[in-house]
């Protein structure tokens, strides 16, 4: 079973409003993606909140626009892009935000996209953990994580949150194992 599927079929038995860890290897990160925003997601007919702090948005589109995936449901908040200093010109699907650290921003951003799509199910996809564990300290970061989850469950949405494998760290897996109703590891192609 490919990547993408096996992430699918794992997430499409999960109930609602379900906070996931997914747990990657580098190399699955790209099939990771297709199979929540393509599969899953479609599947579902939810919107997708895209947080991205580890690659710029503008990156992850090009990717699925590759992989001839409609972006008409899919919709970025971009916290990495202004800090590497991209002068790419913004698709109208992405919200920009200044820095990875400004948590906040972060959660208005996602609220803002919630309200503005209401009436709809959404999926919200944190990439990644391991990312916003540079940028932030770790008792702000949990309770950044806490408090974002809480309020997408409260809107009945799903929440996956990307941690790489590679640079996982104890304090990351405590801190998912907190907030998430499962954790699924990918296995090794």
């Amino acid at each position: 079973m490919s990547v993408a599927s096996e992430v699918s079929d794992r997430l499409l038995k999960l109930p609602e409003a379900s906070a996931v860890a997914l747990r990657l290897k580098a190399d699955q990160y790209f099939d990771a993606i297709q199979g929540i925003v393509d599969l899953f997601a479609t599947k579902k007919d939810l919107d997708v909140i895209y947080i991205t702090t580890t690659i710029p948005a503008q990156t992850i589109i090009n990717a699925l626009e590759v992989l001839e995936i409609p972006l008409d449901h899919i919709w970025f908040v971009d916290c990495i892009s202004q800090i590497m200093m991209s002068t790419e010109k913004r698709h109208e699907h992405v919200i920009p935000v200044e820095s990875p650290t400004m948590l906040e921003n972060i959660m208005l951003k996602v609220e803002f996209l919630l309200r503005r799509n209401e009436g709809r199910n959404a999926l919200v996809v944190l990439d990644s953990i391991n990312s916003l564990a540079i940028h932030n300290n770790t008792k702000i970061l949990s309770e950044f994580l806490h408090i974002l989850v809480n309020n997408l469950r409260a809107h009945g949405a799903y929440t996956t949150i990307f941690s790489m494998q590679e640079y996982e760290s104890e304090e990351i897996r405590n801190m998912l194992v907190l907030v998430s109703d499962e954790s699924v590891q990918v296995a090794e192609g």
